[in-house]
């Protein structure tokens, strides 16, 4: 793992400066603080922070090929670069190092870009041609590495992260009011735009190429899902077990090659406990877990956590997550998504990557991937109760339905079960809508767009293309109604937010890379072809998964019930020992001074979690979502602070080959 940055003159624009990559480096120390590399020409500058994993002493960054006409910058791991290896070999290429980056590099040499559909892995890389004078800028399949650019008249500057833009010096730090809304829409903001004008992200499964002063982006691999006739005929579960089981040990076993210890999260569910197993049963690891507990009961699955740990032998480590640290850390959290937040969840997932730093790991293995690729959330299961009521408005199993799914409900005539109830009929005769799964979702979030102030507002509705709606694939239409959905999810969720402010960013602020044995693309592929009743089987969740729980885990764990996974926001932000920063930085006067949001209406919103009562889970997203656009204009469009240069105690590599 590291952070990468870039400058590439266009035009007559002068040489990249050293000086500007060591700046551009230092904001992105945290992702790669044990050394740093740059090179530069008189048309580049290129720069690597490194975390080292794999090749320690021989892997540093950048890299070339025999001839130094490439060199590359890359940031993640390629899992497969031990089988690509033999193939480059045998075709005449040879290697300094043993690294997965220079696996990497020869293997676009022979094949340029279409190398990116050969590799296995979670990645971001820059990859300079000095004979074509041509950039690559490519990303993997779901983003899982982030990689963000802008481009001016005279340069284009990237980085993994956009602080790394902005310390450059000539992008302006600037507010995309349409990024912002779709935060308050989506609970992220949608590729390819980030929440700062002029700064875009790399989409996942595309790449980037800048040759004469144009950039070309394409895309080299998207989601799909077989047409819903192809999956609609019964099938049995012990049909798929052998290769779902055979596809998950091995894609488990891969994300293992390290050459430094690898952990695991272990939340209690059923996701991180298959991994965890894999791992204890297949390997004979040594295994040391680490977990969250939450001082809010109502959140906290640290039994089931201890009880796994119990089962399987590891040696388990526990970060206690309060209120107070949860609002102490927060200010930190939104410094490293960039990006306004709606939830919590990734407070507490700063606080586990910190513990795991503290223990001398920089290598976790994690559940993500299983609950958007084999229907784990609750947002599958609404979408097909609602489906079966536009279809039997009559049905005395409606009622049932609907507690089954929400059983803390109790009584459908009590205030709580009618809103569910008024709730769920929202749009429910719209089917053929495309989104049709996630509608209630959207439209019920983006209430919180009431609270932008009429300025900013007036500024949203310039832009035209915020009002377009997500473009899905041609072929959209004729899948399974939960194919459908499994594609919002993972187009709106999973990339933008679940591997970004809660994956990625969070694990990177301590310098510790995730692993997602689930997101590997032959078990995404695999599970997009299952029939749908493998994944949601009547209203039970991950059903394929669970068959596979059954052999490795015990009945307590893989029987569970999903958990969503969540942070208090309420009691972390509102009550006892407020911090002044959360007082102050939604008080009127800097609700006013920053624009964003009328200060009347957030007042409303204030005095209404102070009392308590009717507090809705819509309301504290809004809560959360001015709170934290509040402290992302602070640290970055206002109050913008350069780090200090890598300097003289930093390891470095510099190739310099400028005039």
């Amino acid at each position: 793992m590291c952070g990468i940055v870039g400058t590439l003159s266009l035009r007559d624009a002068p040489p990249p400066a050293e000086h500007t990559l060591r700046k551009m480096l230092a904001t992105v120390r945290h992702r790669g603080p044990d050394e740093f590399g740059i090179y530069l020409d008189n048309q580049i500058g290129l720069g690597s922070a490194r975390l080292s994993i794999i090749d320690l002493s021989g892997g540093q960054q950048p890299i070339a090929n025999e001839d130094e006409s490439l060199w590359i910058v890359f940031n993640g791991e390629i899992f497969n670069y031990i089988e690509l290896r033999p193939e480059l070999e045998t075709s005449g290429h040879r290697f300094r190092t043993r690294s997965d980056t220079e696996v990497l590099l020869h293997l676009y040499e022979e094949y340029g870009p279409a190398c990116l559909q050969k590799l296995n892995g979670q990645f971001a890389t820059a990859i300079w041609d000095n004979r074509l004078k041509s950039l690559f800028l490519g990303r993997d399949r779901l983003g899982i590495r982030p990689l963000f650019y802008a481009q001016s008249r005279e340069k284009l500057v990237f980085g993994s992260e956009i602080k790394a833009i902005l310390a450059e010096g000539n992008i302006p730090a600037g507010v995309d009011p349409a990024g912002i809304a779709q935060v308050f829409t989506y609970w992220s903001v949608q590729s390819p735009r980030s929440a700062f004008a002029g700064i875009q992200e790399v989409p996942p499964g595309h790449f980037l190429r800048i040759q004469g002063g144009k950039a070309a982006l394409k895309r080299y691999w998207h989601l799909d899902f077989p047409p819903a006739e192809e999956v609609s005929t019964p099938a049995r579960a012990e049909d798929y077990l052998p290769e779902f089981r055979e596809l998950l040990i091995d894609s488990v076993k891969i994300r293992l090659r390290a050459d430094v210890p690898v952990g695991a999260y272990l939340s209690g569910g059923l996701d991180s406990s298959v991994t965890a197993a894999i791992i204890r049963n297949y390997t004979g690891n040594k295994l040391d877990t680490f977990s969250i507990a939450f001082e809010d009961e109502q959140f906290d699955e640290s039994g089931y956590q201890m009880q796994m740990a119990r089962f399987l032998g590891t040696d388990h480590q526990v970060v206690r997550a309060s209120y107070a640290n949860i609002r102490e850390v927060f200010p930190k959290v939104v410094w490293h998504t960039e990006t306004p937040l709606t939830r919590a969840g990734p407070a507490p997932l700063f606080l586990l990557s910190k513990l795991v730093r503290e223990n001398h790991y920089k290598v976790v293995m994690t559940g993500e991937g299983a609950d958007e690729f084999l229907a784990g959330y609750n947002i599958f299961k609404e979408a097909k109760i609602r489906r079966f009521w536009a279809r039997q408005p009559e049905s005395a199993l409606r009622p049932a339905l609907l507690t089954r799914l929400y059983p803390y409900i109790g009584d459908l005539n009590s205030a709580g079960g009618a809103y569910l109830k008024a709730f769920f009929r929202t749009g429910l005769e719209e089917t053929s809508n495309p989104f049709y799964s996630h509608q209630i979702r959207w439209r019920n979030t983006s209430r919180i767009q009431r609270l932008l102030s009429a300025g900013f507002q007036a500024a949203l509705s310039e832009q035209v293309e915020s009002q377009t709606p997500l473009t899905l694939p041609e072929e959209f239409s004729g899948w399974h109604p939960l194919s459908q959905a499994q594609y919002l999810e993972a187009v709106t969720f999973l990339s933008p937010y679940l591997l970004s402010s809660q994956g990625d960013r969070m694990a990177m602020a301590n310098s510790v890379e995730g692993r997602y044995p689930f997101l590997d693309h032959r078990v995404i592929a695999f599970c997009s072809h299952l029939p749908p009743h493998l994944k949601l089987n009547g209203l039970a969740e991950k059903y394929l998964l669970k068959q596979l729980g059954r052999e490795w885990l015990p009945s307590e764990i893989w029987q569970r019930p999903k958990t969503p996974y969540r942070a208090p926001i309420q009691r972390s932000f509102i009550g006892g020992e407020r911090q002044t920063y959360v007082q102050e930085i939604l008080s009127p006067e800097a609700l006013a001074d920053y624009g964003l949001f009328e200060p009347r209406a957030v007042a409303r919103l204030l005095r209404k979690a102070e009392h308590g009562n009717r507090f809705s889970e819509t309301d504290e997203m809004a809560l959360l979502g001015v709170l934290s656009t509040q402290l992302w204009y602070r640290q970055f469009i206002r109050d913008f602070e350069i780090p200090e240069p890598i300097g003289k105690n930093d390891k470095i590599r510099l190739i310099n080959l400028q005039d």
